[in-house]
């Protein structure tokens, strides 16, 4: 799966889809065009504060960016978690795993385990052929013959 097809497939096919398997590269290449998405707004954001003076306060187009790229990223929440879920899913892992760990990212002095953890976790290649969550998604022919 390719950069416009891995987006196109989180945002707009996928949107909030917590059900079903995510590709390594669907993972990756959305995670990927989410953080150019958020260099994208600091550069800008950059660009437009040149220039000002700090007594002159921040300037109105710079909380135009801000506001926007705040509701940009919001926007993005919901199919950023869904594709996490569905990464765990193709691990052969339950999603709730995935919520487990970010409420155990919340005590301090395991936060970066567990994010090594979740790292590790989307990393790994997903389990072969079909497994409780669905269809291999990188050979779903060779997968559905299994049933047959």
């Amino acid at each position: 799966m390719g950069f416009k097809e891995a987006v196109r497939t989180v945002l707009k096919e996928k949107y909030a889809t917590f059900s079903g398997r995510a590709s390594r590269s669907e993972f990756w290449w959305f995670q990927l065009f989410y953080y150019l998405v958020g260099f994208f707004c600091l550069v800008i954001m950059g660009l437009l504060s040149l220039g000002h003076n700090k007594e002159e306060g921040i300037p109105s187009s710079v909380i135009v960016m801000m506001i926007v790229s705040g509701l940009l990223f919001l926007g993005m929440f919901l199919p950023q978690i869904s594709v996490t879920v569905r990464r765990f899913h193709d691990r052969n892992l339950s999603g709730w795993w995935y919520l487990g760990l970010i409420v155990a990212s919340m005590i301090p002095p395991i936060s970066p385990i567990v994010g090594l953890a979740i790292l590790i976790l989307v990393i790994l290649p997903g389990t072969k052929g079909p497994n409780k969550f669905g269809l291999d998604p990188l050979n779903p022919q060779s997968s559905a013959e299994v049933f047959a």
